[in-house]
């Protein structure tokens, strides 16, 4: 277990993890992009554009000085968006010394390079070998997570070894951690998700109902599935809380951003303005261009993923052809 954790990212997962971690007894330090937005945390101790109402204890030492946060613990958890990682990576590398371990926090695929987080991750920290890489993913929104209510996460890393550390240090008794080596299962499907959530909301924006969002959840838990078993993944792991759980809660609950996209574009709202008016990434847009190449990558039939690419990139209107979501 590592009792010194650095949070990157003071988003709602940085935000809501180090609440987490502190309350359970952990040193953190939160790292924040704009000194603005850690000066507000510093007076406040509230993060005023995530998670607003929530109080960061004063034992969270928050900074935008990479370098001291990266001196703070061994153990660096990365909760910045999937597109913005390797940004944010070039800057934690000069220090990359102090990390034993990087845990991605991140549910997106490298649109650029159809890469994973923790094969980004793998790409930059390589050349030191005492750094370990994994993930934690599962069904975890993180207004529930701050609010300490029961939540169950898997921790995967290649070693099993690392994955239990990874377990350990964010275990508590409202936060259940489970082990897992299939790394690449347990990224899929927290990517893959975000996408078939942005299927349920269309649907819901059109008007369907449950028994059509059922068909796209069903359908589309098949579509994930086997992807994670082209790219090496075990089929098994896609039937627990990275697969099956993660898609449930995020296709069905109101806290899904990806889901309120969906929606929206599902009313007849355009993209950019929905961007526009939320103050949060929705991680499931471009996550729908990477699992579209990657289906293409592995020859695979992947209809709801391409359903959900030509509305979101091609422009084609949600109420046109609702068909391929429903097969």
């Amino acid at each position: 277990m590592s009792s010194n954790v650095t949070i990157f990212g003071a988003g709602s997962w940085g935000t809501a993890l180090s609440v987490h971690l502190a309350s359970s007894g952990r040193n953190v330090t939160l790292w924040a992009r704009r000194q603005e937005q850690t000066n507000r945390i510093r007076e406040t101790r509230r993060n005023p554009k995530y998670l607003s109402d929530v109080d960061i204890p004063e034992s969270v030492r928050v900074t935008s000085d990479i370098e001291e946060a990266a001196k703070s613990a061994s153990m660096w958890a990365v909760a910045v968006p999937s597109q913005k990682l390797r940004d944010v990576v070039e800057k934690m590398r000069p220090h990359q010394q102090y990390a034993n371990t990087v845990v991605s926090l991140a549910k997106g695929i490298d649109s650029a390079t159809l890469m994973t987080m923790t094969e980004v991750l793998d790409g930059m920290f390589g050349a030191v070998p005492q750094t370990h890489t994994g993930v934690l993913h599962g069904p975890s929104h993180s207004e529930e997570v701050a609010q300490g209510l029961p939540t169950t996460v898997v921790a995967a890393a290649p070693k099993r070894k690392v994955a239990e550390n990874i377990q350990n240090t964010f275990m508590a008794d409202n936060l259940r951690v489970l082990p897992s080596t299939d790394v690449t299962g347990v990224e899929i499907g927290g990517a893959a998700t975000n996408v078939l959530a942005i299927a349920a909301g269309i649907s819901d924006g059109i008007g369907y109902g449950d028994n059509s969002k059922a068909s796209i959840i069903t359908r589309g838990f098949s579509e994930i599935r086997e992807l994670g078993k082209a790219m090496g993944a075990s089929s098994q792991t896609f039937n627990g809380l990275a697969g099956l759980g993660d898609l449930v809660a995020t296709c069905m609950s109101g806290h899904s951003r990806n889901r309120y996209v969906g929606e929206q574009l599902g009313r007849g709202k355009d993209l950019d303005q929905i961007r526009e008016d939320m103050s949060m990434i929705a991680e499931g847009v471009p996550t729908t261009h990477a699992i579209r190449g990657l289906a293409d990558r592995y020859d695979l039939d992947m209809p709801i993923t391409e359903r959900v690419y030509t509305i979101l990139f091609e422009g084609e209107r949600s109420s046109e052809n609702p068909d391929p979501m429903l097969e």
